[in-house]
C-alpha cells in the first residue's frame, strides 16, 4: 500500500553535490520518522541521517557538515542534500520511514529499493 518513489542517484567526481529524494505514495494516514542509511557490498546498512516529526535530525559522524536531511510533509518526502561527496560516500542509498496506515496504527518501516550513489575519485 505504501510505495516510495526515488530519484536523484548517479555518479559524481569527489567534491559534488547529489540531492536524493524519496516520495512515498500509497494511502496512510501519518508518516513519523523518516530516514537515509547506506550499504555497500560485505557492510551492514547503517544510518546516515534521520529526522523526526518535529525536525530533528541526526547524523552519522562521518556525514555531518556535508549532508543535510530534510522533509516537507505536503509532499511526502524526504530529502538527503549530499555536498562535498567523497569516494567513501559510494554506497546504495535507502529512504526510510515511520509510516501509520489502515492496517498498521502503530507505524511500521517502510524501505525504498534504493538509489546508488557512486562517487570517483
Amino acid at each position: 500500500q505504501v510505495q516510495w518513489v526515488e530519484s536523484g542517484g548517479g555518479l559524481v567526481q569527489a567534491g559534488g553535490s547529489l540531492r536524493l529524494s524519496c516520495q512515498a505514495s500509497g494511502i496512510f494516514f501519518s508518516i513519523n520518522d523518516m530516514g537515509w542509511y547506506r550499504q555497500t557490498p560485505g557492510t551492514q546498512r547503517e544510518l546516515v541521517a534521520h529526522i523526526t516529526r518535529g525536525e530533528i535530525t541526526d547524523y552519522a559522524d562521518s556525514v555531518k557538515g556535508r549532508f543535510t536531511i530534510s522533509r516537507d510533509n505536503a509532499k511526502r518526502t524526504v530529502y538527503l542534500q549530499m555536498n562535498s561527496l567523497k569516494p567513501e560516500d559510494t554506497a546504495a542509498y535507502y529512504c526510510n520511514a515511520d509510516i501509520q496506515t489502515r492496517g498498521n496504527w502503530r507505524g511500521m518501516i517502510y524501505w525504498g529499493q534504493g538509489i546508488q550513489v557512486t562517487v570517483s575519485s
